[in-house]
């Protein structure tokens, strides 16, 4: 065998055994996302891998893959399937996922701190409608990708982390519906104020200014001041009456029975 031959089998050994391995490691992201969640309805239960080729795994459910020669997964969309449980750590194996939708399920626990870590080349990231708490963990902003962010209706608290302003991608970002507190990152106040609505301790703009006063609060306040104001004077001028309307009469009374 000539050594341009040689050098050819070799390189053709190694685009297959990397190919095995994405293989592999597809298979083991979505195997361990099955296995980890409860599913009531059995939307995954077509979900099979005795058959490893690409024309299979990317017909999977929710399952889209950058093409059927290629057997990377590039998105994952399983949205309200009634799904419970933690967020998989087998999504790790997927990493080369573009899209993370689990929105509308009945997800449960933390937003793990490691998820840029497994995703790193995340553009879409849906967690809303389900019921994780926790705080959102800072390191969410190592997903430098991220053209949506969506959060919304769920159990989180603690404040937004500075760190997601940094996010300078970020098309949509919601966090409404939640149990955050303290101030918006002055980053995101390009957002609407109905994306941090739901949130009793957020502050900031594109909400009320930190340490202020809403604009409800100090119409009430205005209109209590002006009502007292009101009654303060009703009060003293009907003391003054009482006291020089009184004395005038003793005098007019006095004059006239001299």
């Amino acid at each position: 065998m000539s050594a341009s031959a040689a050098a050819s089998a070799i390189l053709s050994l190694h685009w297959l055994l990397l190919f095995a391995a994405t293989v592999e490691d597809d298979v083991l992201c979505l195997e361990g996302v099955k296995s980890s969640l409860t599913d009531p309805q059995g939307s995954l239960s077509l979900w099979t891998f005795t058959n490893t080729s690409a024309s299979h795994i990317c017909n999977l459910q929710g399952v889209s893959c950058w093409n059927l020669n290629k057997n990377r997964i590039i998105s994952l969309q399983l949205t309200g399937l009634e799904l419970s449980g933690g967020l998989p750590e087998s999504l790790k194996n997927c990493h080369s996922l573009q899209t993370l939708d689990l929105s509308q399920n009945k997800l449960n626990g933390p937003i793990p701190t490691q998820i840029c870590q497994w995703l790193p080349y995340l553009v879409r990231l849906d967690l809303s409608s389900n019921s994780l708490s926790g705080s959102i963990p800072s390191q969410i902003a190592d997903c430098k990708f991220l053209n949506y962010l969506i959060l919304s209706d769920n159990k989180l608290s603690g404040s937004i982390p500075y760190e997601v302003g940094r996010l300078d991608r970020l098309k949509q970002f919601s966090v409404k519906d939640n149990h955050l507190s303290g101030s918006i990152p002055s980053e995101l106040s390009r957002f609407g104020s109905e994306d941090f609505s739901g949130n009793d301790g957020l502050c900031g703009k594109p909400l009320g200014s930190c340490g202020g006063l809403s604009k409800k609060s100090l119409a009430i306040i205005i209109a209590v001041g002006v009502v007292g104001a009101a009654g303060n004077l009703l009060l003293g001028f009907g003391f003054w009456w009482w006291y020089f309307g009184g004395a005038s009469r003793k005098k007019r009374v006095s004059g006239s029975n001299h």
